[in-house]
């Protein structure tokens, strides 16, 4: 069986040991301890596996609760079905957040937009009386 380092794990995903050390607060991982009163970790795959899981559900944006919730269900194989429809879900609702937020950007672009339309409308105007 694999084993993995804090460094190693760091390394391999571009993260921090801390932001490592965070997710182990966080639930999502748990790695076993060796060594002098346990100061080392030591991660087995299942750990990189669930490591790698959450920084995918980061870069789709979901919480931490809703990564943890569902990568706790993967460890589960109770029902699948019922996992891939609580995933649908998740990702359902995060699409519709990402639509609005998208929606909402698109209106400020517009604002500003004109916004820049009027500053060089005066200015031009600006520009043919001081001629």
């Amino acid at each position: 069986m694999s084993t993995y380092t804090i460094t190693e794990l760091a390394r391999e995903f571009d993260v921090t040991a801390r932001a490592i050390r965070f997710y182990e607060d966080q639930g999502l991982l748990s790695p076993s301890r060796e060594g002098a009163g346990g100061r080392n970790r030591v991660y087995t795959g299942r750990d990189r596996t669930r490591l790698k899981l959450t920084l995918r559900g980061k870069r789709l944006g979901l919480s931490l609760a809703e990564i943890k919730s569902l990568v706790d269900m993967y460890e589960t194989p109770k029902d699948s079905v019922a996992q891939m429809h609580r995933f649908l879900t998740v990702l359902a609702q995060h699409r519709e957040t990402l639509e609005q937020q998208r929606e909402d950007i698109e209106m400020s672009l517009a604002e500003i937009q004109a916004h820049e339309d009027d500053c060089k409308r005066l200015l031009a105007e600006q520009g043919a009386e001081a001629t």
